[in-house]
């Protein structure tokens, strides 16, 4: 690639680093000693084969403090391993097993099992979403319920420290957060109305129940496969404020173990990473790829303006890692490998979406 192709790369890499810093100073981040939420808390935790995760999740959410009116919904969404006995056996009267029904037509799993639980509500309070993989803090709770009142938000995704134990996780895993800290102007994201400027993780959602309610809640995304950033879209469109907020301090998730893992949950979603749209998301990613990678290349060879690019990718790439709870070094330094094992996990996911063959869970998607 010429030098001038390199130099205006190279030049979005810094962009994006200083962007990240910005945001890294911006973050809304819990509070270190949150208040005691004087209405209910209802967690909802949507399982599906979950028996060696649903257990320690529980417990997690179990030693909550500073939450004296909590409910743990658990919807069991058609396990068939021993998941339903292990919340039978906690034998904790706050927590309730709720069978979900085999999704309707034009529903997906997960905003089915979502939207069960969540209709089980009948007081005014604070809504939760936790996956069966994320273990929560004591104070994680109160903290995020403290978030939505102090910002007047009604959406807030606290994103939880990403837990990589395997080469392949520590490349890919961290790319998710650094994606909206370098892209997303949190500020304007938090204020704008418009529902493209959002992002969410689902596996912490805290939200006002009217917010979610006038959002029509996980209805509003029943055949959405990122259902996460759908949902705080669909609260935008309804007048409500949605933003990601700092979540390291309040829950950690390792959400696949290994490359293999990885693969198969990345396919199913991949492909409707930005704006459902197959097309968006490979044009992203190929964005992304040339800033990330190219210049790195082409420092390779010598070039003093490709170097720049490359420390540009890294030091955004350690901001967003240090502001969100990830490993820092030497990980960062490996930001463009990242970035094209991303490119090889959305080439499966496009192919099988293609296909027609993408499943999660035994259950086909559309």
């Amino acid at each position: 690639m010429s030098g001038p192709a390199v130099r205006v790369l190279s030049g979005l890499a810094v962009a994006g680093a200083v962007h990240a810093a910005v945001n890294a100073a911006l973050l809304r981040r819990p509070p270190a000693d949150p208040p005691e939420v004087t209405r209910p808390v209802t967690v909802v935790l949507p399982v599906r084969d979950e028996e060696a995760q649903v257990g320690g999740c529980l417990a997690a959410l179990l030693a909550s403090t500073g939450v004296p009116d909590l409910r743990v919904v658990v919807v069991d969404d058609g396990s068939t391993d021993g998941t339903a006995a292990v919340v039978r056996a906690v034998g904790d009267p706050r927590v309730r097993l709720v069978t979900a029904p085999p999704p309707p037509a034009g529903w997906l799993g997960k905003p089915h099992a979502c939207w069960v639980g969540a209709r089980t509500l009948d007081d005014e309070g604070y809504l939760v979403f936790v996956d069966a993989d994320v273990r929560v803090t004591p104070r994680a709770l109160a903290a995020a319920v403290a978030l939505l009142d102090a910002h007047g938000l009604d959406l807030a995704s606290p994103w939880p420290r990403p837990v990589a134990g395997t080469p392949a996780e520590r490349l890919v895993q961290p790319l998710s957060p650094w994606l909206w800290m370098t892209t997303l102007p949190l500020r304007l994201a938090e204020r704008s109305p418009r529902p493209s400027l959002t992002a969410a993780n689902g596996q912490f959602l805290a939200l006002t129940r009217r917010g979610y309610l006038r959002a029509r809640g996980h209805a509003a995304v029943r055949d959405e496969v990122v259902e996460d950033v759908a949902l705080a879209r669909a609260v935008k469109r309804a007048g409500g404020r949605a933003v990601p907020v700092g979540g390291a301090a309040l829950a950690e998730c390792r959400m696949y173990d290994g490359w293999a893992a990885m693969r198969e949950g990345y396919g199913k979603s991949l492909w409707a990473s930005v704006g459902g749209s197959t097309a968006a998301s490979v044009a992203a990613a190929a964005v992304l790829t040339a800033v990330g990678v190219v210049p790195p290349l082409a420092a390779l060879r010598g070039s003093r303006a490709g170097l720049a690019g490359w420390a540009a990718g890294v030091a955004g790439r350690a901001v967003s890692a240090a502001a969100t709870g990830g490993r820092v070094w030497p990980d960062a330094l490996a930001h463009p490998v990242s970035l094209l094992a991303l490119d090889v996990l959305l080439a499966g996911s496009v192919a099988g979406h293609r296909r027609g063959t993408l499943t999660w869970r035994g259950r086909a998607l559309a």
